[in-house]
């Protein structure tokens, strides 16, 4: 995906990088660039959002409940590898 606009980060890094960027799992400087990214960028804003939504829905349906570290290692690289190869996903809730 991209929005055919030149930025710092290339929106395929930033969408590789939007679990981690969720959570809170990287460093000061890469938040920044991410986060100017996405007020640059309107299509990574919106996929973005999705994965946001998507993170508090299975928190509140979870609960507090944590998956194992290396379910959670495994989910995230198949999300970014059908990333990768198919683009965004886009998500429509019922």
């Amino acid at each position: 995906m991209s929005c055919g606009d030149p930025h710092e980060i290339d929106c395929s890094e930033v969408l590789l990088d939007v679990h981690r960027f969720l959570d809170g799992e990287i460093d000061e400087a890469r938040t920044s660039r991410i986060r100017q990214h996405l007020d640059e960028c309107s299509p990574c804003l919106r996929q973005f959002g999705i994965e946001r939504e998507v993170k508090q829905l299975v928190a509140r349906c979870c609960g507090a409940d944590r998956a194992p570290d290396d379910l959670r290692f495994r989910i995230v690289a198949q999300l970014q590898r059908v990333t990768l190869e198919y683009g965004t996903i886009e998500f429509r809730p019922e």
